[in-house]
């Protein structure tokens, strides 16, 4: 097939490329490199199937119509703005990005009958309330401008498919990490707690640290995503995807830093927007698409520590 992915060259839109390219798709990326970086998806530029790289904002009109020219028929819109505490800071701009240029997008969609997998969070859900972790249908809670522009940007998705017949699917994979993740301020947990124990500095813990987190490996997410594209099964629906366990942060530090004396806790930077409990049910992933995750919490640190480790992002 021919396909475009937004947000190619960022954390997870390289690993969607990967696998798409891996199964002899050929690759269209968009990304404006605001949260991509060109490095991460260099290794791909030389594939045969890598059509092009277009370095556009999803905003620009344009541009986006431009990208359904070669035939596309798939889309995977993974490009947005993903902090919440820029989202916190700078609604606006969160906002214009993962809401208006989803609609630019999906009108193009519409136009040329491209299906499109959306890329949502698991940050638009409430706590988890039970055991059996976050299923589709459990409550929303729009705790930050991050979370409402997603939630915004899903019903227009999904309007498509109702009221035009769109094949569209919505994704909320949990918390992912792993290789090529940023280790700075931008970056997930593990990928920071990796990067302070390896220069010798303390993991800092918002707030007390019982906060949950349900952590899914990159390459079970890619193949997670890109499994949503090809299944009919989940057209119009909305699909999670997790390890199916959580840990709280606190033990997420120590089993990074092996001793306690490394871990320090500091003042909470955004409490109202944080969810006590983050927990998937993924039965429904498992059940339409087959999917369920492959690589443990423990084996998944090893490999991205192993990473930071040897390409020096440190």
């Amino acid at each position: 097939m021919n396909i475009l992915v937004t947000g190619g060259a960022g954390f997870i839109g390289r690993w969607v490329v990967k696998r798409l390219l891996d199964e002899q798709h050929n690759v269209w990326v968009l990304d404006d490199l605001s949260n991509g970086r060109i490095e991460n998806i260099e290794d791909l530029l030389v594939h045969k199937n890598f059509k092009a790289f277009i370095h556009g904002d999803i905003k620009d009109r344009n541009t986006v119509e431009s990208l359904f020219y070669p035939g596309i028929d798939l889309c995977y819109h993974l490009a947005a703005s993903i902090n919440v505490q820029d989202s916190i800071d700078d609604p606006e701009t969160t906002f214009n990005n993962d809401t208006i240029g989803t609609f630019y997008l999906l009108e193009q969609c519409r136009k040329h009958k491209v299906k499109m997998v959306f890329m949502s969070t698991c940050m638009v859900y409430d706590r988890a309330e039970d055991e059996d972790g976050i299923s589709e249908t459990d409550p929303i809670k729009p705790a930050s401008p991050y979370a409402g522009a997603k939630i915004a940007a899903e019903n227009m998705v999904l309007s498509y498919y109702y009221a035009y017949g769109l094949p569209v699917t919505v994704i909320r994979p949990f918390n992912t990490y792993g290789p090529y993740q940023k280790t700075g301020g931008e970056g997930g947990v593990v990928a920071i707690f990796i990067k302070n124990k390896l220069n010798g500095l303390p993991l800092q813990i918002y707030g007390d640290g019982k906060q949950t987190r349900d952590l899914l490996y990159v390459e079970d997410c890619a193949r997670f995503v890109v499994q949503a594209g090809y299944r009919d099964e989940v057209n119009g629906e909305i699909v999670n995807a997790g390890l199916g366990e959580d840990i709280a942060i606190n033990d997420l530090a120590e089993l990074i830093a092996k001793s306690p004396d490394h871990i320090l806790h500091v003042e909470h930077i955004h409490p109202q927007s944080e969810i006590p409990k983050l927990l998937c049910d993924y039965d429904k992933a498992k059940r339409l698409l087959g999917w369920e995750p492959s690589i443990s919490l423990k084996e998944g640190i090893r490999r991205t520590e192993e990473w930071i480790d040897r390409t020096n992002l440190i």
